[in-house]
């Protein structure tokens, strides 16, 4: 595993899998539940070619990179930050064959990557719309929370164009924007074929939504069986260990 000099507030995190790490800045965003479950939910073929857009500090190319044989992961993140992290987490795991940290705009994915030149793209984008709640719109944190710098409308519409036809689009979403989220994929022709939702406990109200879309694909969708996060406070239900690889 290569040497990593870590820079001010920043710590390397055990991902309990494969012995791989990740730097992440205790100060900035820090990835969470969200971005470890979307992995589990998505499905890649060996020699796929993946786009993950919004990549943060890597934690989801790095975690598809243990849990898939997917060929390569193309990482896109704006704040150049992060995106050193990201580099930096690539290069401490050994995966630079595999996962390419490329610092730039969603809002340009379809400029800076060719059309139609991805077999899937993967994305744990802001849930908030920017107005909602907003102090600071330049700190980190609002960034990846909110959408300052990006709306849900830019990622679909990337997606649409960089994917292949046939290509898989997943993301993890917030379950009160569903039907924005339903109505924005059928606009760009991102068909939603597999959908599931999170609930913390088994008696409350779901908080995440976990969604596949194939572009240009025929309408049918299947809604798998609801996702249980906690058996009890502070107790993971047997599929969130399996998720984790605990």
């Amino acid at each position: 595993m290569t040497d990593i000099v870590l820079k001010e507030n920043e710590r390397i995190d055990d991902l309990e899998r494969n012995n791989l790490k990740i730097i992440q800045d205790t100060k900035r965003f820090c990835f969470g539940m969200d971005a470890v479950l979307l992995t589990g939910f998505v499905k890649l073929k060996a020699n796929d070619n993946v786009l993950d857009m919004g990549t943060g500090t890597g934690i989801i190319p790095i975690l598809l990179s243990a849990k898939t044989k997917a060929k390569s992961f193309t990482a896109l993140e704006i704040q150049e930050d992060s995106a050193d992290m990201a580099r930096r987490s690539v290069e401490l795991n050994d995966l630079t064959d595999r996962i390419k940290i490329v610092k730039g705009d969603i809002k340009e994915a379809s400029v800076l990557f060719a059309k139609a030149s991805f077999d899937a793209v993967t994305c744990n984008p802001p849930y908030m719309i920017a107005e909602h709640g907003l102090n600071n719109p330049d700190d980190a944190l609002n960034i990846a929370r909110h959408e300052v710098l990006c709306t849900l409308e830019d990622v679909v519409s990337n997606t649409a164009d960089v994917l292949k036809p046939g290509g898989k689009f997943f993301m993890v979403h917030r379950p009160f924007r569903l039907s924005e989220i339903m109505v924005m994929l059928s606009k760009y022709k991102l068909e939603p074929k597999r959908m599931q939702l999170v609930y913390p406990y088994e008696d409350k109200e779901p908080n995440m939504v976990l969604i596949e879309a194939v572009r240009g694909g025929k309408s049918r969708l299947t809604v798998e069986k609801p996702l249980i996060v906690y058996k009890e406070p502070g107790v993971y239900t047997d599929e969130i260990y399996d998720i984790y690889g605990y």
